[in-house]
């Protein structure tokens, strides 16, 4: 979705992007198998491995669970440290394959010389993996949930990011996730946004880099 605007096109001096589902790729069935037989569920049972992952997963999105917290309440019992190390290393490269037609789109934007900052409702290890990556200098900030101590759709995440970009106007700011709830919580803190959902032709149609900057479409 876009949220309504006051007019249109509106000028944008800065972008919000999530990270999975946006910037990031989501994981692939045969993904979520290699896991779920790591943490050893049955591959008939995958459907109920995601269920248990998720339940588990705010609180160690949020930092409140650590590693050995968040795999304890997965597995039903403490992973001894070597699995654990295994663990997190298959679970953080569930998170971190880019789709590379958005990297394109930050090379782009980067060159308009436009802030561009990352929000994501991502835990520690997945965090410091993004930040060491190629891609990541593209941006002028990134945000994980981990270190803020709290999850998107909280109204403070949009306010840390918003800071971060440097643009005191929300309204000049178009923030990209592909959660309607996260488009939908930033949009009642005055932010432009987009409801990806997986074509990045979609930021293409409502970002448009002309001159040098980015302008709101009005198709």
């Amino acid at each position: 979705m876009v949220s309504p605007l006051s007019h249109s096109p509106a000028d944008i001096d800065a972008v919000i992007f999530d990270y999975n589902g946006v910037i990031g790729l989501q994981p692939t069935t045969p993904m979520w198998s290699g896991l779920a037989e790591l943490a050893g569920w049955r591959t008939e049972d995958l459907t109920h491995f995601q269920t248990t992952f998720w339940s588990a997963r705010e609180p160690y999105d949020s930092g409140a669970f650590d590693d050995t917290d968040f795999w304890t309440a997965v597995l039903g019992r403490r992973p001894e440290p070597a699995l654990l190390t295994r663990l997190r290393a298959v679970d953080t490269a569930l998170w971190t394959r880019t789709d590379h037609r958005v990297v394109a789109l930050l090379q782009q934007a980067r060159r308009a010389d436009l802030p561009m900052v990352l929000l994501s409702n991502a835990p520690h290890p997945v965090g410091d993996a993004l930040d060491a990556s190629e891609w990541r200098g593209l941006m002028t900030d990134a945000l994980y949930s981990a270190r803020l101590g709290m999850n998107k759709p909280h109204p403070d995440t949009y306010r840390n990011a918003l800071a971060a970009t440097g643009v005191h106007d929300p309204s000049r700011v178009m923030f990209i996730d592909d959660r309607p709830e996260n488009c939908e919580a930033a949009a009642q803190l005055g932010l432009q946004t987009l409801h990806y959902t997986g074509s990045p032709a979609d930021i293409e149609k409502h970002l448009d880099l002309r001159a040098g900057r980015l302008t709101a479409s009005s198709s």
